[in-house]
């Protein structure tokens, strides 16, 4: 039928009408909190390139983490930021480490929270790469073993998921290998499986203190321009035993989060990195957008494209709004 027998405007007249005919809906469960932790104590000092986004410190980790869960928020991703940093970054692998520190004081403090442990070394090694150097390049298979180690430890320090972002080839394999054997075969793994070599992580290095001293990491992340091989890369993880896939960054690389959505039944996330993150903010500070209208519009195009789990800065912010009825 054609106008104006169809008249697609009918459902949209009101937000009642509108909310029963939604094809894409955002909740609480969405939603994973990326956190920095950092050595001391009251520390929470703002990352002046993501405003609102702080360093904290064991003790204030907890007292935010309490507040989000009382606004909603039931899973958190931890980054670390070591007191020293070596060639291989041990520290990351530390009983003693400053995440696995967290996720004790959190596994007591805050219990039903799901702690997501990100295993990468940029913010361990004193070069900034995210593995073991030969030369000036990253040794793949080096790298394994330590990814492994960093897993297991933070396993036992309570992780509950173990999220691999380093992008070496093989390391999903290995970590599932090495969990296996320590004891830990229920704990699954999030695979960063397609992760781009993307400009949008400047802010995220200012906060993780993980900026590469030398070079970049075009040598082991994805380069932008390629689909096809991001299939394969999520392909290979799940035969390697990956148990839930993420694309990062997620709002430019869309149509790659769509692609594995038809491809793959595994639960899915996406990044929604801190560039993304501080574009919007930038341009709200300047009247140019409505932050919570983009900010929200931003998390429903990822979950549309197939998202399950979304990690984002703006958690909170995000929770907030669907409390008051932001959809409605």
């Amino acid at each position: 039928m054609s106008f104006p027998e169809t008249r697609l405007r009918r459902f949209r007249r009101t937000p009642a009408l509108r909310r029963i005919v939604r094809e894409t809906r955002l909740s609480l469960d969405n939603l994973a909190l990326p956190l920095f932790v950092c050595p001391g104590e009251g520390v929470a000092r703002p990352v002046g390139s993501m405003p609102g986004v702080h360093q904290h410190s064991v003790d204030r980790l907890v007292e935010t983490v309490k507040e989000a869960c009382a606004e909603g928020i039931r899973s958190v991703l931890l980054f670390g930021l070591p007191e020293t940093k070596d060639a291989v970054g041990s520290a990351a692998w530390s009983p003693d480490g400053i995440v696995q520190r967290a996720m004790r004081a959190l596994t007591q403090e805050v219990p039903g929270l799901i702690k997501i442990a990100d295993v990468c070394f940029c913010e361990y090694t004193d070069h900034g790469h995210c593995g073991v150097l030969h030369g000036n390049e990253v040794d793949n298979d080096a790298t394994l073993e330590n990814l492994a180690r960093q897993s297991v430890s933070l396993a036992e320090a309570g992780a509950d998921v173990i999220a691999p972002s380093d992008m070496m080839d093989g390391r999903v394999g290995a970590i599932r290998k090495a969990l296996d054997a320590a004891g830990h075969a229920s704990t699954p793994i999030l695979s960063y499986a397609v992760k781009f070599a993307s400009g949008f992580y400047g802010p995220f290095r200012e906060a993780a203190e993980s900026a590469p001293q030398f070079g970049d990491r075009r040598g082991y992340q994805m380069d932008p321009a390629n689909g096809r091989e991001a299939l394969r890369e999520a392909e290979a993880d799940v035969e390697e035993g990956a148990d839930m896939l993420m694309v990062k960054p997620a709002l430019p690389y869309l149509d790659v989060l769509a692609a594995l959505r038809q491809r793959f039944d595994l639960p899915l996330a996406a990044y929604h990195v801190s560039g993304e993150y501080s574009m919007l903010k930038a341009a709200a500070e300047r009247g140019w957008i409505d932050y919570d209208r983009v900010m929200m519009e931003s998390l429903i195009a990822i979950r549309r494209a197939g998202a399950d789990l979304i990690f984002t800065y703006a958690a909170r912010e995000a929770a907030r709004l669907l409390a008051s009825g932001w959809a409605e």
